[in-house]
């Protein structure tokens, strides 16, 4: 029985939402555990090795906060990823061109070698894990998460006691 404050909701579409992002959760953690054994890295610096070596930002960076929002994570988990790498030598704190007071992210001769030297191993990681889908399967999913990400970026979780007010 729902409670005076427990708004009305279809519980079949409610088990099948938590079915889904526990999911979606479990996927996340195979992922960490799959990267470190396998590749020796954790998703967040191969996604920071990828966001870094992109045409358009290869030579200049990107400042820490569009690399927090490209990356959708919290600046406290780059910074500190950013400063295990710093440490390695894999990137480095450049002076923007914009702005020479201004700060760019930018993978070092180093950074950009361990990208290339590592993309066989990423060929091997996306085509294992991948392969029980088809192109159009691939090509849905991500179309369908990305439609999940947006939806997860307008959640306002209203107060239930002010709501009925």
């Amino acid at each position: 029985m729902q409670g005076s404050n427990t708004p009305p909701y279809d519980q079949s579409l409610y088990s099948v939402h938590n079915r889904l992002f526990f999911r979606l959760f479990q996927v996340g953690n195979s992922l960490d555990r799959q990267c470190l054994k396998e590749l020796g890295i954790s998703p967040v610096h191969w996604s920071v090795l990828g966001a870094l070596s992109r045409p358009h930002v290869k030579n200049i960076g990107m400042s820490f906060s569009d690399l927090t929002e490209y990356l959708g994570i919290s600046r406290q988990s780059l910074d500190n990823v950013l400063k295990r790498l710093e440490r390695e030598d894999i990137v480095q704190r450049v002076t923007a061109s914009h702005d020479k007071r201004a700060k760019n992210v930018a993978l070092t001769p180093l950074g950009h070698q361990s990208w290339d030297d590592y993309q066989m191993k990423f060929f091997q990681f996306y085509s294992q894990g991948m392969q029980n889908f088809v192109f159009d399967d691939a090509v849905t999913l991500i179309h369908l998460l990305n439609k999940l990400n947006d939806g997860l970026k307008q959640i306002k979780i209203e107060d239930i006691d002010d709501a009925s007010e």
